[in-house]
């Protein structure tokens, strides 16, 4: 079963028995590549300087400030309503938010796990933003780059009618 996302797993060489020698890079178009190539870079320069051992908040500051020298519009703390029927439900905040275009979840985890790509998952529902990275600056950098597009979000937006109404 679909759930409506890609996950690409960009820090890993070989990806799922493809073989990269037949296969040409220019034959996978992925959206806001160059943008995203760009934050990792980024993000690899800041865990190169930095190291590991600080503090999620430590890492997040020191990203807004490389990306805003590399160029890059930059938000913090970017806010993420979450709407059920019409009524806001909740709030949340992603940590950065770049170019108005890519959402940033940062981690200072031994690995990336399911629980991490969840959570943005939810802020990439919950948006009209369909590209996230999560950048792990944990004991080994990692980043896990995660779609989920705008059509498949618009058909949650039709739900069937309710089970309760219908026994009502």
């Amino acid at each position: 079963m679909s759930h409506g996302f890609s996950r690409i797993f960009t820090d890993q060489f070989i990806q799922g028995g493809v073989n990269l020698g037949v296969m040409s890079r220019r034959s996978i178009e992925l959206i806001h590549s160059e943008l995203t190539e760009k934050i990792i870079g980024v993000f690899y320069d800041v865990y190169n300087e930095l190291g590991y051992g600080f503090l999620e908040s430590t890492y997040a500051e020191a990203i807004v400030i490389a990306l805003g020298q590399a160029g890059l519009v930059v938000q913090r703390e970017y806010p993420v309503p979450v709407w059920f029927r019409g009524v806001k439900v909740g709030q949340y905040f992603a940590d950065v938010m770049v170019n108005d275009k890519i959402l940033l979840e940062l981690k200072t985890a031994h690995n990336i796990d399911s629980a991490h790509e969840a959570q943005l998952l939810h802020y990439l529902r919950a948006t009209e933003i369909e590209v996230g990275l999560l950048l792990n600056f944990g004991a080994r950098p990692q980043f896990h780059r995660l779609l989920f597009d705008n059509v498949r979000k618009k058909i949650r937006e039709n739900p069937c009618e309710s089970v309760a109404r219908v026994f009502a």
